[in-house]
């Protein structure tokens, strides 16, 4: 039985100026005040597996953060609307955590939760799990910028 979709990737890009290959949120299954779930389907035809690694693939670590960050960007734009016009970049990165590998095929559940925000500065912790496994954790800093280039 599949989750509820609460953004679709084509709502997600209007939100998030990532487009393919870096666009690593594919579906928002919930977001209110408190966070935001999403997923991401790891395809083995992503380009980062042609190098990591060819004979053991397996998606890159800071990948996973960025995609950790980019569901938090995507909470953030829907639930300060006052920001219009910035976007939420990463400014840090800290209790970073890498607990298992994750390879082609598997579904990546991205799990964010707000923190703490004050001015333009939001502060999350994010886990990401396969299958209810964490996979990696990390607490991040995201900074709202002006932003010019559309989403």
């Amino acid at each position: 039985m599949s989750e509820p979709t609460v953004l679709t990737v084509d709502q997600i890009r209007e939100l998030l100026p990532h487009r393919f290959p870096m666009l690593l949120v594919d579906r928002v299954l919930e977001l209110d005040d408190r966070g935001i779930v999403a997923i991401k389907l790891v395809s083995a035809n992503e380009p980062f597996f042609q190098g990591h690694f060819p004979d053991l693939p397996i998606m890159p670590g800071v990948l996973i953060v960025e995609a950790l960050a980019q569901a938090a960007c995507i909470g953030a734009r829907k639930l300060f609307p006052e920001m219009e016009g910035m976007v939420p970049v990463l400014a840090g990165v800290d209790k970073a955590r890498f607990r298992r590998p994750v390879r082609p095929g598997e579904v990546l559940r991205l799990s964010v939760r707000f923190l703490h925000r004050r001015g333009r500065s939001l502060r999350v912790e994010g886990v990401a799990s396969v299958e209810g496994e964490t996979a990696a954790s990390a607490k991040l800093l995201a900074q709202f910028v002006e932003w010019e280039g559309g989403a």
